[in-house]
């Protein structure tokens, strides 16, 4: 794996944070989560090993689509973002690769799917 191999996991729901970091343990990746978008913004700043983030699209307070433009605006306009959500609406996906993320993904996650996404960011 590539030295920027840790995972930023931002999702307002703990349960699907437990989950994606089982599942992301056992493949060998490094996580690194928070429910809080604001903090998940200050993480970025102080860990230099994170080579991806995992993003939730519907969060309170400022949803994943406010949060994908400020990192997009900021230094980390090229850091690899899958948008990860229970949106699975025609047209949905478009909307994400829209607002600047990379790759999308729908809940429940397709763990393949996840697998391929993370070789083809982080290898």
């Amino acid at each position: 794996m590539a030295s920027k191999q840790t995972i930023l996991i931002i999702d307002d729901d703990s349960r699907n944070i437990f989950a994606l970091r089982a599942v992301l343990k056992s493949m060998g990746y490094i996580c690194i989560s928070t429910t809080d978008p604001h903090e998940g913004l200050s993480m970025l700043d102080k860990d230099d090993s994170i080579g991806i983030i995992l993003l939730d699209m519907m969060m309170p307070e400022m949803d994943g689509y406010e949060l994908l433009a400020r990192i997009r605006e900021g230094k980390y306009k090229a850091m690899p973002v899958i948008a990860v959500t229970a949106q699975a609406m025609l047209g949905d996906e478009e909307k994400c690769l829209a607002a600047g993320a990379n790759d999308y993904l729908s809940k429940p996650v397709d763990v393949d799917a996840l697998s391929e996404y993370l070789q083809r960011y982080l290898n």
